[in-house]
């Protein structure tokens, strides 16, 4: 009969710690059959299943692993698993794992007792919870603090849109967002990320502030709101907020950059996206005047976007060429994943209008950045409660494999 035992180590973490408990059993030729380990605060706690061979004793290596933890000052304790228990774990099939990501400036107990409770009330096991965000000084807190938790839950998921829907509600009356999706090969292994404009990688409408120096503000800007609720269809907006630009001298357009203001975070996820290796694109509505100062800062690889007609120094109040829409912008995501020869569930698009939609959904993920309600609504995850530099908790990476923009 084999003997297979659980040794479960819980204390004061310390270098070495985990080599002196192996080398232990490696006397014993044991075989380790499954470990895991996790330190919060300092403090561990390491599981190693092992079986022990036919010619030794359970009760001389157990004897052996509990001298040695009283050394390290620890606490160890044994589980005897019988064969049988164990051969069902190892048939029993692998159900699918979705990762659950908490974001928001702090996180208290109840977001995640909530989330916690819909996962299990679903069918839903959580196996593994990391912390990405940094650590928080509570003598010297930041301007802008970030906490981020991820978890990992496997089960069997009958009603997945229900469950997403219990997960917004909560979101909603917490402000903590919570992004919810499968765990894949493609979902570690994303390779483009593109960013609409306008209120997403940059705090403004661009043609909001053009018509104000238009005289034009006002209409321009309830056109402007209309077309990001979903009210009226793009192209039309576009093509009669350019019409009241009619005559506004080019010049003003390199005054109006000079004053933008980038996203909180888009200098930060730039840097480290880059740094990583991602390629990086904008597609927006907007205009490429301002896309093209923003793609040289940012380092960006590709831009498209609407063109305004200039004639004489001033602009007509026409846009010249193709016009980029919604239903554009998610063909040109299509044309850049297939140039690199990256599949579309290697994608992730950014936006926060009606007309980023077409171009969320066809990423492998779609976030609403700080999204008008509809949009929100109608997006795979959200981002409302940090800066853009969120997106990359919700892409797995922590705080220590960031850099500075």
């Amino acid at each position: 009969m084999r003997e297979i035992v659980l040794i479960n180590i819980t204390g004061k973490d310390k270098p070495g710690l985990t080599a002196s408990l192996t080398e232990t059993l490696a006397e014993y030729h044991v075989t380790i059959l499954d470990i895991g380990q996790a330190v919060i605060h300092d403090f561990l706690s390491l599981g190693i299943l092992i079986e022990i061979p036919d010619e030794h004793k359970s009760a001389s290596i157990l004897k052996d692993i509990l001298f040695v933890a009283h050394k390290l000052g620890i606490t160890a304790q044994f589980t005897p698993i019988d064969e049988e228990r164990y051969e069902a774990w190892v048939d029993r099939p692998r159900s699918e794992r979705r990762i659950i990501t908490l974001l928001g400036r702090r996180i208290t107990a109840g977001p995640v007792a909530q989330v916690a409770r819909a996962l299990a009330e679903n069918g839903l096991n959580i196996e593994a919870i990391h912390r990405l965000s940094g650590r928080l000084s509570l003598a010297r807190p930041g301007g802008s603090p970030r906490a981020c938790i991820q978890m990992v839950a496997a089960g069997e998921l009958s009603d997945p849109d229900s469950l997403r829907a219990r997960l917004l509600t909560i979101s909603e009356e917490t402000g903590i967002d919570i992004s919810f999706h499968l765990d894949t090969i493609y979902s570690r292994n994303r390779r483009l990320v593109v960013f609409d404009m306008d209120s997403t990688l940059v705090q403004a409408e661009v043609i909001d502030i053009l018509a104000e120096r238009a005289g034009a503000g006002a209409e321009v800007a309830r056109i402007t709101e209309e077309a990001m609720h979903g009210k009226i269809d793009f192209r039309e907006s576009l093509i009669r907020r350019v019409a009241l630009l009619r005559g506004l001298p080019e010049n003003v357009l390199a005054e109006v950059a000079a004053g933008l203001r980038l996203t909180e975070g888009a200098e930060r996820v730039a840097a480290t996206l880059k740094g990583l290796g991602y390629k990086l694109g904008i597609i927006s509505g907007g205009f490429d005047y301002f896309g093209r100062i923003l793609q040289k800062r940012l380092g960006f690889d590709y831009l498209f976007a609407n063109r305004l007609e200039i004639e004489d120094g001033v602009l007509t109040g026409r846009l010249a060429g193709e016009i980029i829409d919604g239903p554009r912008k998610a063909e040109i995501l299509k044309t850049i994943a297939m140039v690199e020869n990256i599949s579309l569930e290697q994608t992730i698009a950014v936006g926060d209008g009606a007309n980023d939609l077409p171009m969320l959904h066809t990423a492998g993920l779609g976030v609403a950045f700080h999204a008008k309600p509809k949009v929100r609504a109608n997006a795979d995850q959200a981002i409302s409660s940090l800066g853009l530099d969120g997106l990359l908790y919700l892409m797995g990476i922590s705080e220590q494999e960031t850099l500075q923009g």
